[in-house]
């Protein structure tokens, strides 16, 4: 099955909550059961996993990271300490912790991004200052990412 894909423009209403697009949806196992796992991303963005994907990524990182060192038990500390659990419900909305909101600048809006396996949630604000700030074209960065290949 192909994976997440595209960017989409949606509302978060007053309880905090943001609808999935079908678009997205329609990428998710039957072993997901409806359910995500949201945390803190990087570069201001939150990461949100089907339960399959997230259940798959954090048996690697159990089996990647040495609780001995102090960088792995920090990066470990940080991802899971804002992973919370959500469940679409039946107008295909998660509700995103407060927490998150927060911590990833999101008030009224956000923008979807589809990250093969993964979807990241941004604010508009930062999203656009995201793409603004980088002093490399596209196709500078494709050239060395895809050169590597």
């Amino acid at each position: 099955m192909s994976g997440f894909k595209g960017k989409y423009d949606h509302a978060v209403d007053s309880k905090g909550r943001i609808i999935i697009p079908s678009k997205l949806k329609k990428h998710l196992s039957p072993e997901a059961d409806e359910k995500f796992v949201i945390t803190r991303g990087l570069d201001d963005v939150l990461w949100l996993y089907p339960l399959d994907v997230w259940n798959a990524w954090e048996q690697q990182l159990k089996e990647n990271t040495n609780p001995f060192n102090s960088e792995d038990r920090f990066f470990v500390r940080t991802l899971m300490q804002y992973a919370h659990e959500v469940q679409l419900d039946k107008q295909n909305r998660i509700m995103i912790p407060k927490e998150l909101l927060d911590l990833a600048h999101i008030t009224s809006a956000v923008k979807l991004l589809g990250m093969f396996d993964y979807i990241e949630i941004w604010s508009p604000e930062e999203f656009d200052r995201y793409f603004s700030s980088t002093e490399q074209s596209y196709e500078q960065v494709a050239s060395r990412v895809m050169g590597q290949k």
